[in-house]
């Protein structure tokens, strides 16, 4: 069926050097399955024989940047498949690329594809900024975590609570340590040096992006949110308006707890954590800094006081996040300029 001049549905399963591509028609007749090394070029070849506007599905894995730009540059119309919807293909009893590429295509023809969005190129950029000075942050801090076990493994007690201030950086220089252990410790603080150089870059960067973002400014009117955490909201959330409010926005970045449903059975769990672990991270910490004082910081000791401190910052971090959403909506949080105009003091700590 070379010739066939309806509606085609194409699916791709993804790998890091090959991918299999199979062409459906409307009534799930395959009209098509081929594997190509993966080439921009070769991608493209294969999707000009499917017609004008065909709809391609792939899965939102590892390296899907390339194929997305080029499947949208030959007109075609791409959607990418939620991982965690398409759990079920690995609970076949026979699982090959062929019939991943072929259900994903069935998914989308039938119009049962669990979809993600796709974010578009400048956000995927600011996300790659973002996302790197976060995994910057996390090497200096495991070469913290290693300098405090050589000292450990010396004896040395540390008295002061943090080790890597001024008081902290003068004992790393003048304690007395046997070679091979003072030699590790000058070279983690080497390390840690060119990584601070590197994170302010980064920042830099980012700053220099949103400076003008008015999304940007606006979160970070928000107590307890500075120009670090407002860079991860809107890097991470990208365009606020896919979702209807921010309950959906909660759900989506894994804050909301399970919930099974059979009968007249309902259980309600843990939070998912399905989500941006990035956005779930600087929700609770822009709630773990502010005071008891401030309005979000007393809903979090309130609920604290009634079912432990961990569900009351989780709380806490929920509705921060609406606050969060308002802001990058409506550029403005009217929930706050109410508690300014009632409880300046509050908002003010």
């Amino acid at each position: 069926m070379e010739g066939y001049a309806g509606q085609q549905f194409v699916g791709i399963d993804l790998h890091r050097r090959r991918s299999v591509i199979v062409r459906m028609t409307e009534a799930g007749e395959v009209l098509e399955s081929t594997r190509i090394l993966n080439d921009a070029e070769r991608l493209a070849s294969v999707l000009g024989r499917c017609g004008e506007t065909p709809d391609v599905v792939m899965e939102a894995t590892y390296g899907w940047y390339w194929a997305a730009d080029v499947i949208a540059g030959t007109g075609a119309r791409l959607h990418l498949a939620h991982p965690l919807g398409v759990k079920a293909f690995e609970y076949r009893r026979v699982k090959n690329d062929e019939r991943d590429a072929t259900d994903l295509a069935d998914l989308l023809r039938m119009g049962r594809l669990p979809e993600a969005w796709i974010a578009p190129p400048v956000t995927r950029e600011l996300r790659e900024l973002v996302r790197h000075r976060a995994k910057l942050v996390a090497l200096r801090s495991h070469c913290k975590a290693e300098i405090h076990a050589v000292l450990a493994k010396c004896g040395v007690q540390v008295s002061m609570t943090d080790l890597f201030g001024v008081a902290g950086l003068e004992l790393l220089t003048r304690v007395a340590l046997p070679g091979i252990y003072r030699g590790r410790i000058d070279s983690l603080r080497r390390v840690m040096d060119t990584l601070d150089f590197e994170i302010e870059v980064c920042a830099g960067l980012t700053r220099a992006r949103l400076s003008t973002d008015p999304g940007y400014v606006a979160v970070q009117s928000i107590p307890g949110i500075g120009p670090t955490l407002a860079a991860v909201f809107v890097a991470e959330i990208g365009d606020v308006h896919r979702f209807t409010g921010p309950q959906q926005l909660a759900s989506w970045a894994g804050l909301t707890p399970k919930h099974h449903e059979s009968d007249a059975h309902v259980h309600r769990g843990r939070i998912t954590k399905q989500g941006s672990r990035l956005v779930r991270w600087a929700a609770v910490e822009s709630v773990q800094v502010l005071p008891k004082t401030s309005t979000i910081g007393a809903f979090r000791a309130r609920i604290g006081a009634k079912r432990g401190r961990n569900i009351g910052v989780v709380a806490a971090a929920r509705k921060q996040l609406g606050h969060v959403y308002y802001a990058l909506r409506d550029h403005h949080v009217r929930a706050l300029q109410h508690d300014a105009q009632h409880h300046p003091k509050a908002c003010a700590a």
